[in-house]
């Protein structure tokens, strides 16, 4: 049995997938999800044998997730557009079926997807977690989407840090990088100050702080929200400045 992920950001291709998913005895559906982030924790978690995968939906694109979850299950892209074929198959994606859908095409993936055998022989080990690692005082070095590719990372390009489940948003200028790593185990590594959580979700640069107005942070275009289990902290380290 094949375990199969849908991932669209829209309802109704994702009713179908789920239709079809259904229909064929080899096939179960462990769910559907418009969240391309909450679907990668799922790969990563080695809860999913094969993703049938849209490229264009918001905050990470289909050929993104392609390179984050690099080789922990196989692929299947479904779009409306031809142009995006190359650059799937150049990941490595087992077909490309384009919108919309026909039962009959979708059933000639889903045997290309057999015919290359059990998945446990076909799919390496998910990669364990890799912290980023510190090279000096002045950067680090996380993981970036494929087995050994590391990017410098310079902690005064920082603007803020965004936690995505068990991944985060590294925000610089005109730049983000999004890399396999807690908030957390972030946080624990990063020079404090200037750096400071601020918020479930956000570790932000002091450095980079426009103004804070009450439980806001403002940075540059971008508002952040201040929880109250870290504002004390934040109003004392502003005073200290």
């Amino acid at each position: 049995m094949i375990r199969c992920l849908a991932v669209d950001d829209e309802a109704p291709a994702l009713a179908i997938l789920a239709d079809y998913i259904g229909q064929l005895p080899f096939l179960r559906l462990v769910g559907t999800t418009t969240n391309p982030i909450e679907a990668l924790t799922l790969v990563q978690q080695g809860q999913v044998d094969l993703v049938f995968l849209d490229i264009q939906m918001p905050k990470l694109t289909g050929l993104q997730f392609l390179k984050l979850a690099g080789n922990r299950c196989k692929v299947v892209l479904t779009t409306a557009y031809p142009e995006y074929a190359l650059e799937g198959y150049e990941n490595d994606v087992v077909d490309y079926l384009l919108k919309p859908i026909s039962f009959e095409r979708f059933v000639k993936a889903a045997q290309k997807v057999l015919a290359q055998g059990p998945l446990s022989q076909l799919l390496p080990a998910p990669a364990p977690a890799v912290a980023p690692v510190a090279a000096s005082a002045g950067h680090m070095f996380v993981k970036g989407e494929s087995k050994n590719k590391f990017l410098r990372v310079n902690y005064a390009d920082i603007l803020y840090i965004e936690g995505l489940s068990n991944y985060v948003s590294i925000h610089l200028p005109g730049q983000r990088i999004v890399t396999y790593q807690t908030l957390r185990e972030l946080a624990e590594t990063l020079p404090q100050p200037p750096f400071l959580r601020v918020h479930k979700s956000f570790i932000v640069s002091l450095d980079k702080i426009r103004m804070v107005d009450g439980n806001t942070i403002y940075l540059h275009d971008k508002e952040i929200p201040v929880s109250d289990t870290y504002r004390e902290q934040l109003y004392r380290l502003i005073r200290e400045a």
